[in-house]
């Protein structure tokens, strides 16, 4: 694929190395003449201009691109960028940074973004996948929280331990992607059994989370409490 990254400070330049060790063509802008250095990620191509001008993504050929990612330390250049690949030059598939949590609801398919990456909220689904049982935990949002990575460590309680994934009833369209167990990723099978403390993942409609979990962990009922004699 060819991919075009705006922003090559710290993350755009990580970013490009991952994608060429992947055997993509990555294509770094940046407008700052102290980042542009090309000895950096010499396996890339460097452009130094402004990745939120028309006439410098015409340059770049961005309408050849597959993929733009959106990376610069900036929510506003990112959501301009995001948008210009899209609607002007309609890439395929479109990322964008979020550098603060407030402007998180900005970055949606209106503004062109196909996924959003926000790193608080990344790291604190991580550490929430990382410790909670039982708790279905959001991990990424896709076109504009229009669909969501969620995932949930099933806790020995649940009484879909020793089922199928055949023998799941999710609700909606609700698609499980992979199960972790013993930190092996397993693609679902239909007649593979679900074991407690397995790692579950699905895509989602937001609206449908509370019914997920509800389905895979319902919640305990009280016990009756005993009148003292």
């Amino acid at each position: 694929m060819r991919i075009v990254i705006a922003g090559a400070g710290n993350v755009g330049s990580s970013i490009a190395r991952e994608l060429i060790s992947h055997g993509h063509q990555v294509l770094l802008i940046d407008r700052d003449p102290r980042i542009v250095r090309p000895e950096v990620v010499p396996e890339a191509e460097w452009l130094l201009a402004d990745a939120c001008e028309l006439a410098t993504l015409e340059e770049a050929g961005l309408d050849t691109c597959d993929v733009a990612i959106a990376a610069t330390g900036d929510d506003k250049a990112n959501l301009v960028h995001s948008l210009l690949a899209k609607t002007e030059f309609g890439v395929p598939r479109t990322v964008a940074r979020v550098n603060h949590p407030s402007n998180e609801w900005l970055f949606n398919d209106q503004w062109g973004v196909d996924v959003a990456v926000s790193t608080p909220r990344l790291m604190s689904a991580l550490v929430e996948e990382a410790v909670a049982v039982g708790d279905l935990v959001r991990l990424l949002s896709f076109r504009g929280g229009a669909s969501n990575l969620v995932e949930m460590t099933l806790p020995p309680s649940s009484p879909r331990v020793g089922i199928t994934v055949g023998e799941l009833e999710l609700p909606g369209d609700v698609v499980m992607v992979a199960i972790i167990r013993d930190g092996v990723a397993r693609a679902p099978q239909p007649d593979s059994a679900i074991e407690a403390a397995d790692e579950l993942f699905f895509l989602c409609d937001p609206s449908l989370e509370a019914d997920l979990a509800a389905y895979l962990a319902p919640p305990t009922e009280p016990e009756p409490s005993v009148p003292a004699e």
